[in-house]
């Protein structure tokens, strides 16, 4: 089972789009009761590391959902499987003009910015600017040096705002080296 689908419903409250809603027409008519609503696909970047250790910036689409309910008496909701391991949640806080230099993830971690704009560089130059409710999967861990190449990536901010983010990092949940692994 992918961390990807382990993990998605600590991150479902931050960040989930509308379910489409078909467009009304002169000839609208009622949705059968029994019909149930399209399972939603969200939208993540995966920052991941290939097997030479080099780090990737990838859209992904998250789309294996079930449907239950989260109390006895409540509607239903769309649910990815829940990750079972331990996990840090942290709020960061970083100023005006932020930058974070070159790093790599020690631990696999989901980040959400929650206000501001976020960039993350991977070594292969790819570059992605994450706006609140964005999510990215952060699993570059143990990248390795090219020669004089940073390892890891590079972060920080855009423009002249602080910016927020919510990190939950998971200790014991071990990276793909592939991307989208299992979307």
């Amino acid at each position: 089972m992918t961390i990807q689908k382990r993990l998605f419903f600590l991150l479902g409250a931050l960040s989930v789009p509308a379910l489409p809603v078909p467009a009304l027409t002169t000839a609208a008519r009622a949705t059968p009761v029994e019909d149930k609503p399209s399972f939603p696909t969200i939208s993540y970047w995966d920052n991941w590391t290939d097997p030479q250790g080099v780090t990737h910036l990838t859209k992904c689409k998250m789309s294996t959902f079930h449907e239950d309910s989260i109390t006895p008496s409540g509607d239903k909701v769309m649910l990815s499987t829940p990750h079972d391991g331990p996990a840090t949640v942290t709020i960061r806080v970083q100023p005006p003009h932020w930058k974070g230099g070159w790093n790599e993830s020690h631990q696999v971690q989901w980040i959400v910015p929650l206000s501001g704009i976020y960039f993350v560089k991977a070594m292969d130059g790819t570059s992605v600017e994450l706006n609140p409710g964005d999510v990215l999967l952060s699993e570059d861990v143990a990248p390795v040096a090219h020669g004089t190449d940073p390892k890891g990536h590079e972060s920080g901010n855009v423009g002249d705002a602080a910016v927020a983010l919510q990190i939950l990092k998971f200790g014991e949940a071990t990276p793909s080296h592939v991307p989208c692994q299992g979307q």
